[in-house]
C-alpha cells in the first residue's frame, strides 16, 4: 500500500491518495480498474478471452474479459510502461517502457518474466510483434527503431532514418512490411526481405503537420492509417506512398488508432477523451463514444470485431459493445466489488472513501498482493517490510512504521515531503475529517484476526 517504485499516479497509494478525485465519480460498467496511472497500452489475445494492459504505474496487468477481473500483475519494469503486444496465441506478451527496455512475458501459469531486451538509449514508446511471433519491432525516443529476434533473443537491426523521437511501429498482416512513425512528422515504410536481411526503405510519407503517434495497416496491407498531433488521421496508399484520405474529428492531438479485423471500421482516440468510430469506405465518423474523463491513449478491437477496448488517462480500460455503442460489464464494474465485512456501516464516509481501493488492495489474510500490497495488518507494520512485494529502495530501507499518525501525516503532507525518494503519488488529502474517517475504516477492515475490529 504505502510503498513502491511507482510514479506519481500509482495505485499502490492511488487507491487512497486520489480518493478525493474518484469518490465523486459514479460507479461505471465495462471498466478494467486496477492501474494506478495512465493506461498507455492495451492488447487482446486471439481467443478474445483476455486483455493485457500497460500503465504509467510501471505494471502490466492481465485481465479476464468475461469477469473483468485482474488475473495477474506483472511489475518488473523500472519505468512507465507505454505499449504491449501479445503473440504466440496469447501465451506471451512483449512490453515497452520508459526504462529503455522491452520485457518478454510468459502469460501461462500466472505469468512471469522470461527475458529483458536492452539496447535502446531512451524511452521505448511503441512495440509490435510480427504475425509469426519470431520478430519484434520497437520505437524509441533515442530516434531509432530496432528489430529483435524473439527466438534467439537478440537484436537484429537498428533503423535510424527518422530525425526525431519514434513513437509507433506496425507490422503488416503478412509480416513482409513495417511502418514507423515519428515526431519528425513522417511515416516510413519498410520492406522486410525474405531470409531476414536488413529492412529496405520503400517510401517516406510526409503529409502530417506534426508528430505521428499511432499507425495501423488495413487488411490486405495495401493501405494504412495514421494518427497525429496535428488533430488528424490520414489514410495512405502504400504502393504509391500517397495520402488518400484526411479524417478530421478530434479536438486536439490524436494518440491512438485501431482498425477492425474486417477493415470496415477504425477507432481513434486522443487528448479530448472522445473515441470516434469511422466508416473507412466513407471516411466519416458514424459514432462518438464518451466515457473517459482524460485522454485516450490506446485502442484495441476484439478478434470478432464486436467489442472495443480503450485505455485512458483516467487509469482505467473501458470495454465497449459496438452494436449498442455502450460500455458493457460483467454484472457490474470492478469499482462495485463488495467491500469487506466490517463493524462500521457500509455506507459510512470511510467506506465510501475506501470503495475505490478494492480493485488493487486486498485486506484479508488470504487476499494476497494485487497491484498494491495487501493492507491486512498494515497498522504497526514497518514500511517496505511485507514479504513478496517489490518495494522501492527508499521504503525497503525505511524505519517508518505505519500508524494512525504516520498515515495521517502521509496524506496531509504528501509523499514527496513525508517519504522523499519513494516515488509514491504526489496527491494530498487536505481534509482532516476525510483522513480521520478513512483511517478509522482502515483500522476496522485490516485488523488481523484476534485484534479489535
Amino acid at each position: 500500500m504505502f510503498a513502491s517504485r511507482l510514479p506519481s499516479t500509482s495505485l499502490l497509494l492511488g487507491a487512497l491518495c486520489v480518493l478525493a478525485l474518484l469518490v465523486a465519480a459514479p460507479p461505471a460498467r465495462g471498466e478494467l480498474r486496477g492501474h494506478g496511472g495512465f493506461v498507455k497500452g492495451v492488447a487482446v489475445t486471439p481467443d478474445g478471452r483476455r486483455a493485457v494492459t500497460a500503465s504509467f504505474d510501471y505494471t502490466v496487468i492481465v485481465w479476464d474479459l468475461e469477469t473483468q477481473q485482474a488475473i495477474e500483475v506483472l511489475d518488473d519494469h523500472e519505468g512507465a510502461v507505454n505499449a504491449v503486444a501479445v503473440f504466440d496465441e496469447g501465451r506471451r506478451a512483449l512490453s515497452a517502457s520508459d526504462d529503455g527496455t522491452l520485457r518478454l512475458w510468459s502469460l501461462a501459469d500466472g505469468g512471469h518474466l522470461e527475458h529483458v531486451f536492452t539496447g535502446h538509449g531512451g524511452k521505448v514508446a511503441g512495440v509490435a510483434v510480427a504475425p509469426d511471433g519470431r520478430q519484434a519491432a520497437s520505437a524509441a525516443w533515442d530516434g531509432t527503431v530496432r528489430l529483435w529476434d524473439l527466438v534467439a533473443r537478440e537484436q537484429l537491426f537498428v533503423l535510424d532514418e527518422h530525425q526525431g523521437n519514434v513513437n509507433a511501429v506496425a507490422f503488416s498482416h503478412d509480416g513482409r512490411h513495417l511502418l514507423t512513425g515519428s515526431y519528425d512528422s513522417t511515416i516510413r515504410y519498410f520492406e522486410l526481405p525474405d531470409g531476414g536481411g536488413r529492412p529496405r526503405l520503400m517510401a517516406t510519407m510526409e503529409a502530417h503537420d506534426f508528430g505521428v503517434n499511432a499507425l495501423a495497416f488495413l487488411p490486405g496491407d495495401g493501405q494504412a492509417i495514421s494518427a497525429s498531433v496535428d488533430e488528424t488521421l490520414r489514410l495512405w496508399d502504400l504502393a504509391s506512398g500517397e495520402e488518400i484520405g484526411l479524417l478530421r474529428g478530434h479536438k486536439g492531438p490524436v494518440f491512438a488508432v485501431a482498425v477492425s479485423p474486417d477493415g470496415q471500421w477504425a477507432a481513434s482516440g486522443g487528448v479530448d477523451g472522445a473515441i470516434n468510430l469511422w466508416r473507412l469506405d466513407e471516411q466519416r465518423v458514424v459514432a462518438t463514444l464518451y466515457g473517459h474523463r482524460q485522454p485516450v491513449w490506446a485502442l484495441a478491437f476484439t478478434p470478432d470485431g464486436r467489442r472495443l477496448l480503450s485505455a485512458g488517462g483516467d487509469e482505467v480500460t473501458r470495454v465497449w459493445d459496438l452494436v449498442s455503442r455502450r460500455e458493457i460489464g460483467a454484472s457490474g464494474a470492478v469499482a462495485d466489488a463488495a467491500l469487506p465485512a466490517a463493524a462500521e456501516a457500509p455506507d459510512s464516509r470511510g467506506a465510501e472513501l475506501f470503495r475505490k481501493c478494492v480493485a488493487c488492495h486486498s485486506v484479508t489474510a488470504d487476499g494476497g498482493n494485487r497491484a498494491g500490497p495487501t493492507l491486512y495488518g498494515v497498522f504497526g507494520r514497518r514500511a517496505g517490510a511485507l514479504d513478496g512485494y517489490n518495494y522501492s529502495d527508499a521504503l525497503r530501507h525505511s524505519d517508518l512504521v505505519w500508524t494512525e499518525e504516520t498515515i495521517d501525516r502521509l496524506f496531509a503532507l504528501g509523499p514527496d515531503a513525508f517519504t522523499p525518494g519513494s516515488k509514491m503519488p504526489l496527491q494530498r488529502m487536505p481534509s482532516a475529517e476525510d483522513r480521520e474517517d478513512l483511517i478509522a475504516y482502515l483500522k476496522t477492515i485490516t485488523a488481523p484476526e484476534g485484534q479489535t475490529r
